[in-house]
């Protein structure tokens, strides 16, 4: 383990270790509050890193043995600016990820060996080698007992809305566009994932081209919708049947619909642009399109947020490899 870059945003674990320290001296004489903080607790950290913002959330580990409890525990959270390399630059994304992890442990009294998993779900992961120069570059700040895993943004969306288990569809549709599913066996596929849900297939000129500020005009459009714009109407319902459609995409390559379309499935609804808006409802007219093609499907709002979804994957992934540890004992 060694500091990346800016070393001086680990330097609050002296102090912890510090604290530590006077717990041990002070009658407890229990060294683990020397390795875990000043609490003596093991944590998980998960990541949501998009183009708008960044949340780390840390939780406790849940001992697997226990169901998890509702509502989830969670010691600390932190925000931070867009971590998404496409947008800011490798360097610029690795320095906010640093600081928002760094944050959340400062807030929950904890230190980088009080670490058991981390799940980093980020927006421009769409490939293994993404994954591996991502992987390579947390080992070189966490020790090297801790469990590392990365993934895309969506993948966290999505186990935001089934408690951690990547299975079934997830829509979002905010910044940006994508449908992601998984199947229980580990399959996956995505459809969209090009940009703000206007679109921009090259009917459209903005002098500002950047996705945060063409799906800022959604509002806009909604309200001249609203107001009986025809054109604006027109804009809605091809913006709705473009998200009907990749779903569609998603849950037909994967076959989460079984083979007579009616198996039931979750279908994940995240972004801001899903949300009820007066008369117009994105959300509510995408899943009228989806359910009249799968009866089976079942939609979810999520109760809590992606980060909080990705904490979930790491604890899902690492009670799967210690399960798996275990068997090959």
């Amino acid at each position: 383990m060694k500091r990346y870059r800016n070393g001086e945003i680990w330097d609050f674990e002296h102090d912890v270790n510090m604290v530590a320290a006077a717990h041990c001296n002070g009658g407890k004489n229990d060294s683990k509050f020397l390795n875990y903080g000043v609490n003596g607790r093991k944590v998980i950290l998960g990541i949501d890193g998009g183009t708008t913002s960044t949340v780390c959330i840390c939780m406790p580990l849940i001992p697997f043995t226990q169901p998890l409890p509702d509502p989830l525990p969670v010691l600390a959270r932190s925000v931070a600016g867009c971590s998404n390399h496409n947008s800011v630059g490798e360097s610029a994304a690795r320095e906010t990820l640093e600081q928002v992890m760094a944050d959340a442990l400062a807030r929950s009294a904890s230190t980088r060996s009080s670490v058991e998993a981390v799940c980093l779900s980020v927006s421009g992961v769409n490939h293994p080698t993404d994954q591996h120069r991502i992987i390579n570059w947390l080992r070189e700040i966490f020790p090297s007992h801790v469990r590392l895993f990365v993934q895309n943004d969506a993948v966290a969306a999505l186990a935001s809305g089934t408690m951690g288990k990547l299975h079934g569809c997830v829509l979002i549709a905010g910044t940006g566009t994508i449908a992601y599913g998984f199947t229980e066996d580990g399959r996956e596929a995505r459809a969209a994932g090009a940009g703000p849900v206007l679109g921009d297939w090259g009917r459209w000129t903005y002098a500002d081209p950047s996705w945060a500020r063409i799906a800022a005009l959604v509002p806009v459009v909604v309200s001249c919708a609203d107001a009986g714009d025809p054109v604006a109407n027109n804009i809605l319902h091809d913006a709705v049947h473009e998200l009907a459609s990749s779903v569609r995409a998603v849950v037909e390559r994967l076959e989460l619909c079984g083979e007579d379309g009616r198996d039931p499935f979750p279908l994940v609804m995240v972004g801001g642009v899903l949300e009820a808006n007066r008369r117009w409802d994105i959300g509510n007219e995408v899943i009228s399109c989806i359910s009249g093609d799968f009866p089976g499907v079942l939609p979810i709002r999520p109760k809590v947020e992606p980060a909080v979804g990705a904490a979930l994957l790491a604890w899902n992934f690492l009670m799967r490899q210690r399960h798996q540890e275990a068997l090959g004992r």
